[in-house]
């Protein structure tokens, strides 16, 4: 069993995940709007370049994510962060340093009593992130 975060956008999950595949990197395994299914018979013409499904594959793990259209706008992510995990601090240093562009640090990327680093932000799309790095490899 995985667990996945699934992120709702108000019109940018395109550029976010193109952002994303970049920052951490990965691999885009799917980007499909809603014109592009049957669904764009169930919705107004100008949704169809919204994102219906994403799924973007980082390792062995993904995150997914979709726009919702404009009937149904999405209040903003809060609540909850999306926890990444590294293997070294200079690999913690690039992903924060990526993230962060454009958007807030909330916790600059420092040593904790648990962790060689941890830092918060959130990222121009308005998702809050969480990088650790428990030991330095």
């Amino acid at each position: 069993m995985k667990i996945n975060p699934y992120l709702i956008f108000n019109g940018d999950c395109q550029d976010a995940f193109n952002f994303y595949a970049k920052s951490l990197p990965g691999q885009i395994e799917v980007m499909m709007t809603f014109g592009e299914t049957p669904a764009r018979d169930h919705v107004p013409a100008d949704c169809h370049n919204l994102i219906i499904h994403t799924r973007l594959l980082v390792g062995d793990q993904s995150i997914m994510g979709s726009d919702t259209t404009p009937d149904r706008p999405s209040a903003g992510m809060s609540g909850c962060s999306v926890s990444l995990n590294v293997d070294s601090v200079v690999e913690a240093k690039r992903v924060f340093a990526a993230l962060a562009q454009g958007g807030s640090i909330q916790m600059p990327l420092e040593t904790t009593f648990w962790a060689a680093r941890f830092g918060m932000l959130v990222d121009r799309f308005g998702v809050s992130w969480m990088i650790n790095c428990e030991k330095d490899r």
